[in-house]
């Protein structure tokens, strides 16, 4: 046996406690990271939400001072002019 095995039933329980604590940290580590991530994607998709609401608000904005109304879908025509 190397020296540095465990000689007694208290040596290897310390190592298999050191062991697991080892583990969990680097577990709770990677979890870490990972939420880490997953809230910046998120945010990041909340900002390309709203700038495409925004987007959307403004083309509407842009149809509606070029007279352009939408019809049924795709469909687009001219705005009458109501006299």
């Amino acid at each position: 046996m190397a020296e540095t095995d465990p000689k007694t039933v208290q040596d290897l329980t310390a190592v298999v406690q050191t062991l697991l604590q080892q583990m969990q940290d680097k577990f709770q580590t990677m979890s870490d990271q990972i939420i880490g991530r997953n809230i910046l994607f998120l945010n990041e998709f909340d900002d390309m939400s709203c700038r495409i609401d925004d987007l959307e608000k403004n083309i509407a904005d842009l149809m509606t001072q070029a007279g352009v109304e939408e019809l049924e879908g795709e469909n687009k025509t001219p705005a009458t002019n109501k006299s």
